[in-house]
């Protein structure tokens, strides 16, 4: 009996303290509850925040484009070049013995430049005319001595073999006087390539011996190059026209030439001919320009700018440089329709002329432009127009 009454008082404190933690957890448990509602609600609210910020119309400033110049003056570097600019060389071992010309000195086509003083040479021609005489004192004594077996064949004082043996040698000694004859003819050119001469008409641009030189012939050995001589009455440019203007070039026209060296002064020139073919390295098409230089002002070297009046097949359109989006998909404009929706427009850009660009496809000059685009425009979004332009340009 006083086990029982012992566990009494230990059961109903337990019980006291079950109903005490629960008690405080239900407050606990509407705590989180509500906390977790109104994390929820804050999230709703977010999310319908940006749904009508998404379906608001967006405020913009539009404007239309301005027509650019279908025209335009195209200038390119480019450097002079003789139109013929030789060097000219020794063609035959030897020491310079005179020099006739110097740098600035206009010739003629054959003019003497140099002499070249070749001993060797000069033996050499005198060894071969003796040869030439021994062949041919030898080809007489065997015409001779063929003749007379040929009358004594008849009598039969020589045989057969024996004028056959006398005919063999006069063919050859016939062979030997072509040959010594060859050998003089070579020798006495080599010996004419002891005079310099100019090539063609033009002026003397370099001088690269003297005196007492020596010279090798061909054009290998140090200092083998004696003169440069330049056809200057037509000068030659070489211009490197980018791939955007190639279509427009064309053989035949005109072109105007500046020189740094002569400010002011245009000279006229003309497209003779190009390599009709794009350099993968550069994407330029390489052009030739003649120009002629009666007066001798143009000089080989100088550096000038090209001028080429171009003219496009499309009227170009500009627009400020902000107004396009550069994008994955390219080049893009922000067009409003007539809907007040965004349209995205592909374009073809042109020339950029710093503050603009130009614009030569993709739109029109009544589409309502977007001016400075935010980058998050996307086709179909609605705006509403604050401004509207009727032309701008910068």
């Amino acid at each position: 009996m006083n086990h029982s009454s012992n566990e009494t008082p230990n059961t109903s404190t337990k019980t006291s303290r079950a109903r005490l933690l629960w008690f405080l957890m239900i407050p606990a448990v509407l705590f989180a509850g509500g906390l977790v509602t109104v994390a929820i609600r804050a999230r709703n609210a977010k999310v319908l925040a940006a749904e009508t910020q998404a379906s608001a119309a967006v405020p913009v400033a539009v404007f239309h484009a301005a027509p650019g110049n279908a025209n335009q003056d195209l200038v390119l570097p480019a450097m002079l070049q003789a139109f013929d600019e030789s060097p000219v060389y020794a063609r035959v071992n030897g020491y310079v013995a005179k020099w006739f010309t110097d740098i600035g000195q206009h010739v003629r086509a054959g003019q003497l430049l140099a002499v070249i003083d070749s001993p060797q040479v000069d033996q050499q021609l005198v060894q071969a005319r003796a040869s030439l005489n021994q062949a041919r004192a030898t080809l007489s004594l065997a015409d001779t001595t063929t003749k007379r077996y040929q009358d004594l064949i008849g009598s039969n004082s020589v045989s057969q073999q024996e004028l056959d043996q006398n005919l063999q040698n006069q063919a050859v000694q016939r062979a030997n006087v072509q040959s010594a004859l060859a050998q003089v003819a070579w020798l006495e050119q080599e010996q004419r390539y002891e005079k310099i001469v100019a090539p063609f008409d033009g002026v003397i641009t370099e001088r690269r011996t003297d005196i007492g030189d020596l010279v090798n012939a061909g054009n290998g050995g140090v200092g083998s190059e004696l003169f440069r001589v330049s056809r200057i009455g037509m000068m030659r440019i070489f211009v490197s026209v980018p791939e955007a203007y190639s279509e427009q070039i064309r053989n035949g026209m005109k072109v105007n030439v500046g020189l740094t060296a002569l400010p002011g002064q245009m000279f006229t020139g003309s497209v003779t001919r190009n390599d009709n073919a794009i350099n993968l390295q550069s994407r330029t098409l390489q052009v030739e320009v003649d120009v002629p230089n009666p007066g001798s002002k143009l000089m080989p070297g100088a550096y000038a700018e090209v001028h080429f009046a171009l003219h496009s097949a499309v009227s170009p359109l500009v627009v400020p440089s902000g107004t396009i989006l550069f994008q994955a998909a390219g080049p893009q404009v922000a067009v409003v329709n007539k809907k007040q929706q965004i349209e995205l427009h592909k374009v073809v850009l042109g020339k950029d002329l710093g503050g603009s660009m130009e614009i030569t496809g993709g739109i029109t000059g009544q589409d309502a432009i977007v001016a400075n685009p935010p980058d998050y425009l996307v086709d179909g979004m609605p705006v509403t127009v604050q401004q509207s332009n009727n032309a701008q340009s910068n």
